[in-house]
């Protein structure tokens, strides 16, 4: 242990989650020059080049890939043995949650977290956002508490992930649709006009996803950028918006829902937070009060 420097697992930490060495000395309080020459030290010491230039951008080695997730745990367990224990007033708690949540979240829970708050923690607050960004993105660099979503093939693998609950696709229609007047069929409901749900970063939404490679497809007459959308449109017109209950539950009154005709498998929602914060007691309250309030929903 003599020969080896304990200071470099931090910095490989930090440069892993970076991938860029300007971005990880501002992390460290280092400057470029001294971030440039701990990576020449990492890879004498490891024997591995950890970060490799692709055109612009630096890219993990399958090394560095391999125990990146090794990495970042070490790092939390260094500093919370290293941090004393203090024990937190969640009642005098003066503290600002940032959840990276999509808006049907903030319908549906949005309200019981922020009576919940007000209850136990009246001096704190929580801050919604829901513009599109990387999974993770935000947990990473510190600016996101935590997320809640459908987890992406793109998720990173050190992020904690605690499932809270699952979502089920339903047929929308407005109350004077002629499919509000009988159980639909499988046959009618393909025969349709339907509403497509296009995200940017995804391409196509996920039922779109599971038709196309069952070979079924949706006459699709018009697109938008979110459930909430599909339904508000669907309200207007003769289309059919095929959304997430629970998402979409608030936003669906005085309309007709119908179950699908076919199976289609259920839309797992997750919790994501980054594993510096797994100690924190504040951000474990909140992490317990979501799912709390999940299995009551």
């Amino acid at each position: 242990m003599k020969a080896i420097d304990l200071n470099l697992i931090p910095a490989l930490n930090v440069l892993l989650e970076e991938r860029n060495v300007a971005r990880a000395a501002k992390r460290m309080n280092l400057s470029q020059s001294a971030m440039s020459r701990t990576l020449a030290r990492l890879r004498v010491t490891m024997d591995d080049p950890v970060l490799v230039r692709a055109g612009r951008h630096l890219v993990p080695s399958p090394r560095a890939l391999e125990i990146q997730a090794q990495v970042s745990q070490l790092t939390m367990d260094a500093r919370a043995i290293l941090t004393p224990a203090v024990p937190v007033n969640i009642a005098s708690l003066a503290r600002t949650f940032t959840l990276f949540a999509s808006d049907g979240f903030v319908e549906s829970l949005g309200g019981a977290l922020v009576k919940r708050m007000t209850e136990e923690a009246p001096r704190s607050r929580v801050r919604f956002i829901s513009q599109s960004s990387p999974q993770g993105a935000g947990l990473r660099d510190g600016s996101v508490d935590i997320e809640i979503g459908k987890l992406r093939e793109t998720t990173h693998p050190e992020l904690k992930v605690r499932r809270l609950f699952e979502d089920h696709f339903i047929g929308v229609v407005s109350a004077q649709h002629p499919l509000s007047q009988h159980l639909v069929s499988a046959e009618q409901y393909f025969s349709a006009d339907h509403i497509g749900i296009t995200r940017v970063e995804e391409g196509k939404s996920h039922l779109e996803s599971l038709l196309s490679e069952s070979g079924q497809r949706l006459n699709i007459r018009a697109s938008v950028g979110s459930y909430t959308s599909a339904v508000t449109l669907a309200s207007a017109t003769t289309l059919v918006a095929t959304v997430p209950a629970k998402h979409t539950q608030s936003f669906r009154l005085g309309m007709h829902c119908f179950p699908l005709p076919f199976t289609v498998p259920p839309i797992p929602i997750s919790m994501l937070w980054h594993p510096r914060m797994n100690a924190d007691q504040a951000h474990c309250w909140l992490r317990k009060t979501i799912v709390d309030i999940s299995r009551e929903l």
